[in-house]
């Protein structure tokens, strides 16, 4: 058979389609690929394996890796979405601004990632920050010690509070055990107390979960009735997790779901990477870290759902699979993200990778009309998705350097950020809206009236 004939056979338009999508898949063109396997007509024959299935069973089969190409999904579906922002259906809860992981409290005395830290409470403003293994060698707290030396956490508790950040001290006994911790934690209470400059009444505490019963009730009894702490019910468990996922434009619409309908636990995000605590490493840039910063301080997609998700308004106007809508003073928000059949769950890494990723994440068209806007209106729109904004497909896309020279690195650090346009609209009875939301993003739509 010619090429074109083999084109038209497999159900190609063109044979200039079939070159396209062939030289992405194999590497080569058809006609390099047939001449380097070329055998005699014997030995095809030999090798030829032919399985012939029921229509409807082959296109289940082939269905999962063509959907999210373009052509196949010939209808061009437009999503028409209505909103009437006269709508009140109660506060919008903020609650993900509650607590930031920051990790081992020793890399909080690391300057550059101090600048890290100010930039996002800057951006989403966290009322605490959770601080694991204060307690520990690295910041200078020796288990049998007949002295405590504070001075670390003392500079560190200076910072967050210089920044607006409550600590929240998370309570372990990796480093002291039983009585000792007791002892540990009463010292380090009445160092802290009496410091003026300090507003430790306002701190935090948090138990690990997996502390002895008798224990927690010593630590609980220490902190709420001696000195009138806060404990936090909720208890915590310091996992290790590496999953190259966290590094993805996938976490962008999987955060914002998560956060606007209340699911999943997402307390495994942190503020940054830290390379030295990772072992088996293949490069210094992306590494399945669960911050939202990379080492380099280049922000991951992980970091722009928060940034979107905090420009949300107090008043839920609806929400729906896909998007939210809330409103302020005079400011209406409309938030369009990804929506998957899996959004629920955290995909593994090797499901992204396969066809781009989950099922019907094509491109989406969207009609949005709105009434009740009383007057002309300023619209801004925040565009970030797998091609535009993304600091891991930015890096793939050059090649998935092991290291970044100087150039790479300045390139990465300017161009992970969203796409921004501006849009001016008219008083109209309604405001028509057209939105084209790409595959593992995110747009946010702010209408100011004016």
């Amino acid at each position: 058979m010619t090429l074109s004939e083999i084109s038209e056979e497999v159900g190609f338009s063109h044979t200039r389609y079939f070159n396209k999508h062939f030289k992405l898949n194999y590497k080569m063109t058809p006609l390099q690929f047939r001449k380097k396997h070329k055998v005699d007509e014997k030995t095809y024959e030999n090798q030829k394996q032919i399985v012939y299935l029921p229509l409807v069973e082959a296109l289940k089969s082939v269905e999962y890796y063509i959907e999210d190409y373009d052509r196949y999904n010939f209808e061009d579906r437009i999503t028409k979405v209505n909103i009437n922002m006269a709508e009140d259906r109660g506060s919008f809860n903020k609650g993900f601004k509650e607590i930031i992981n920051l990790g081992e409290a020793f890399d909080l005395l690391i300057e550059d990632n101090k600048d890290m830290l100010e930039e996002i409470q800057y951006e989403v403003g966290f009322k605490y920050g959770r601080l694991i293994n204060l307690f520990s060698v690295d910041m200078g707290v020796f288990s049998g010690s007949n002295f405590y030396n504070w001075s670390r956490a003392k500079i560190i508790f200076e910072y967050m509070e210089s920044i607006s950040l409550i600590p929240l001290i998370f309570i372990d006994d990796n480093n002291f055990k039983d009585e000792e911790l007791i002892k540990a934690l009463r010292n380090f209470i009445a160092y802290f107390k009496d410091i003026e400059n300090l507003e430790f009444e306002n701190y935090a505490f948090q138990l690990c979960s997996k502390l002895p019963v008798n224990i927690k009730e010593s630590i609980e009894n220490l902190l709420v009735n001696e000195y009138s702490l806060k404990l936090l019910e909720d208890e915590f468990e310091n996992i290790h997790s590496i999953n190259y996922i966290y590094d993805t434009a996938y976490m962008l619409p999987y955060i914002i779901h998560s956060v606007i309908n209340n699911k999943n636990n997402l307390n495994y995000l942190k503020v940054y990477d830290v390379l030295d605590r990772q072992v088996k490493l293949t490069n210094e840039v992306f590494f399945g870290y669960p911050g939202m910063i990379n080492d380099k301080g280049i922000k991951k997609p992980s970091y722009y759902a928060y940034f979107l998700l905090n420009k949300l308004g107090d008043t839920l106007v609806d929400i729906k699979d896909g998007y939210i809508v809330t409103k302020s003073e005079d400011e209406y928000q409309i938030l369009l993200y990804s929506f998957t059949e899996d959004i629920d769950e955290l995909i593994s890494f090797e499901k992204l990778a396969k066809s781009r990723g989950v099922k019907n994440a094509a491109a989406k068209k969207y009609s949005i009309n709105i009434v009740n806007i009383m007057k002309n209106s300023k619209m801004t729109f925040y565009e970030i998705d797998e091609s535009i904004g993304s600091s891991y497909n930015y890096w793939v896309s050059m090649g998935m350097p092991k290291r970044l020279n100087k150039e790479e690195e300045e390139i990465m650090l300017k161009a992970s950020f969203p796409k921004i346009d501006f849009k001016y609209a008219k008083k109209s009875t309604v405001l028509n809206i057209r939105a084209e939301l790409k595959a593992h993003g995110a747009l946010l739509i702010l209408i100011k009236e004016v």
